[in-house]
């Protein structure tokens, strides 16, 4: 395939469509140089006024108009109730990539609807995946995160919002049954859901990319060595240098969710890059939109509160307690049960 054309896909309900839409507008409004993008929306009810919106960006930077393809949904293709875990079921669709999208496409870019793209796409679609199936960033996960999966303890574990795929080894491979088994197996119940069946699935065959591009909100919470003793991860992370380039130089940034901080369209987000996605917002057709209200439960903000105000060195201590060990203990528990 051509490398000045981009085929992208993003998954989204009308909730999130908004969002989506601040995201496309940052990929067209950075990435000029390529000849063309194409877009694939795996739409789980998207509204006809927020369809026509997304429609409306496309035209106006001149982009072949995106496609909009109906979501599967996983629990009717199983036939049985699959846990969430975070996010929204609309996830789980991406897990049907190819049998969903045009089947001569040989490579996607696939993006998480939380994320803005600050520089052209070309280097990121570009990349040698050097014979491997995805192209994903390196996550910091415990051991025991990969024991609830099937992996073993020094596994690679990779962030999907991100996730530039070789479709043809993806069909070559069976990757699409093979998720669809491993939910299966599990009886839907699956610690980071859809992200946890494609890690289960694509562990051993995942080039990780530089972390520029895919800046996840922990590495802007936490200071490195602070995000090391929060998140443990194994040996052969990312080094300081690379993720420091990541926070100060990034191509795709990622409004990850963290307990420390709301998103850029949620009231009071902090994020270095939090006016850098109210810009592209406010070129978009959801300009006049408000920012959504946060509705974490008020115990849970108080409690945040609190830790916000004692040393960041301790709340990573404490919190890489419940996070490393806490939250995949708990999640096998529930799973056994």
């Amino acid at each position: 395939m051509g490398t000045d054309i981009a085929h992208i896909v993003y998954a989204s309900d009308d909730r999130f469509a908004e969002i989506l839409g601040v995201s496309l507008v940052s990929l067209y409004e950075n990435s000029k140089d390529m000849e063309d993008i194409i877009v694939y929306i795996l739409d789980s009810s998207i509204s006809n006024e927020n369809r026509e919106k997304l429609v409306s960006v496309a035209k106006s930077y001149k982009r072949t108009l995106p496609v909009f393809i109906k979501a599967k949904k996983i629990t009717e293709e199983l036939h049985m109730e699959v846990t969430i875990d975070r996010g929204s079921l609309s996830q789980y669709a991406r897990l049907f990539i190819s049998s969903m999208l045009p089947g001569e496409l040989e490579r996607v870019l696939y993006l998480d609807c939380d994320t803005i793209i600050r520089k052209s796409i070309k280097g990121l679609w570009t990349i040698d995946l050097y014979g491997r199936t995805i192209g994903a960033l390196m996550d910091a996960f415990s051991s025991y995160y990969r024991i609830n999966i099937d992996l073993e303890e020094n596994s690679i574990m990779f962030n999907s919002g991100v996730m530039l795929i070789d479709l043809k080894k993806w069909k070559e491979e069976k990757v699409e049954n093979r998720l669809l088994e491993f939910i299966v197996r599990k009886n839907g119940q699956i610690q980071q859901g859809d992200q946890g069946a494609l890690n289960a699935v694509l562990s051993r065959d995942t080039y990780c990319f530089e972390p520029q591009y895919n800046s996840v909100t922990i590495f802007h919470d936490f200071s490195y060595d602070e995000m090391v003793i929060y998140r443990k991860p194994i040996m052969g992370f990312y080094s300081k240098e690379q993720v420091k380039e990541a926070v100060e130089n990034p191509v795709v940034v990622h409004f990850t969710t963290s307990f420390l901080s709301v998103r850029p369209w949620t009231k009071g987000c902090g994020h270095r890059y939090a006016k850098e996605w109210m810009r592209y917002k406010e070129i978009s057709p959801w300009r006049e939109g408000t920012l959504w209200e946060d509705n974490r439960p008020c115990w849970e903000q108080i409690g945040i509160g609190l830790l916000r105000k004692m040393p960041r060195r301790v709340v990573a201590i404490i919190a890489g307690i419940a996070q490393a060990y806490g939250r995949p203990i708990w999640k096998r528990i529930r799973g056994k049960s």
